[in-house]
């Protein structure tokens, strides 16, 4: 069976490209193209699969309502999947652990995390706020894949 190690080095092969999945209302399933890595939790300190997302996202919503959100990564013919409940922690979610200059880094790190990389922070943190930009963590509950990166 996958772990997270699989999970870490299927998104490392792309900057952390997957396809992120969560369920509308009506039962449907809404999937996008995201950028994630294997991240620990700031709260719980557990590993999980972290992504930074527009607060207006569809996906953001569908976690408020319950939707366990899947994350899949292929690399050819290989595949690893992640699915579990997610965490909110951004502008409107700050756990009381935590302040907004804690969660402007939380970013930060997650995009990095990501396999992001940028020239000018400032103005990444500009454009998060605006944004109103959050983190996603999904607790890894579920590990599924058929091989290797």
């Amino acid at each position: 069976m996958p772990d997270l190690n699989d999970v870490r080095s299927f998104l490392a092969e792309e900057t952390g490209l997957a396809t992120v999945s969560t369920t509308q209302a009506d039962g449907r399933v809404l999937s996008s193209v995201v950028n994630c890595g294997v991240f620990d939790h700031p709260v719980t300190a557990e590993s999980c699969v972290a992504l930074v997302s527009r607060g207006a996202a569809a996906r953001v919503g569908h976690v408020r309502r319950g939707s366990e959100v899947t994350v899949a990564a292929r690399r050819g013919w290989s595949w690893v999947g992640v699915t579990g409940p997610a965490d909110l922690i951004g502008p409107d979610d700050v756990p009381s652990s935590m302040d907004a200059e804690a969660v402007r880094v939380l970013l930060r790190d997650i995009y990095s995390a990501a396999g992001g990389v940028h020239d000018d922070w400032d103005e990444y943190d500009r454009v998060m706020a605006a944004d109103g930009r959050l983190a996603v963590l999904i607790s890894p509950h579920r590990i599924l894949g058929n091989g290797s990166a």
